[in-house]
């Protein structure tokens, strides 16, 4: 596996680790700034946001253990979890711009941030691989 995927592969990991922490924990605190949803939403979606988080978490784990198996000298384990874990990423990432667009509570083009930090990082694994 090249340098640049286990790099690109490090940086999804962090990224789902950071974006769990906000999602199940944080998410009074960043409701705003992060996910643009107003204060009053937050008990509405709380419990959603706490599951997504652990969702994150569980993807960035697929990842971690991808690359440790990698360098434990499993190579195929590892790159196998690398790239499926990877695929399900870009592809959900995918759906969160389409979900975006078909929105109609709020103003659509809101979530490209999050799609480009959720979906770059993974697409670059699959690029390097």
């Amino acid at each position: 596996m090249s340098v640049v995927a286990q790099v690109a592969a490090a940086v999804a990991a962090l990224v789902h680790l950071v974006v769990w922490v906000w999602e199940a924990f944080l998410i009074h605190r960043v409701h705003y700034s992060v996910f643009r949803q107003p204060a009053e939403d937050v008990p509405a979606i709380r419990l959603w946001a706490f599951g997504v988080g652990f969702y994150n978490l569980f993807l960035a784990c697929g990842l971690i253990a991808g690359l440790v198996a990698v360098h434990s000298g499993h190579e195929l384990v590892g790159r196998t979890l690398v790239i499926y874990v990877s695929w399900f990423m870009v592809l959900s990432s995918v759906v969160l711009a389409v979900a975006d667009q078909l929105s109609m509570s709020r103003p659509r083009n809101q979530a490209w941030g999050g799609v480009a930090a959720e979906g770059i990082p993974p697409l670059v694994v699959l690029l390097f691989l």
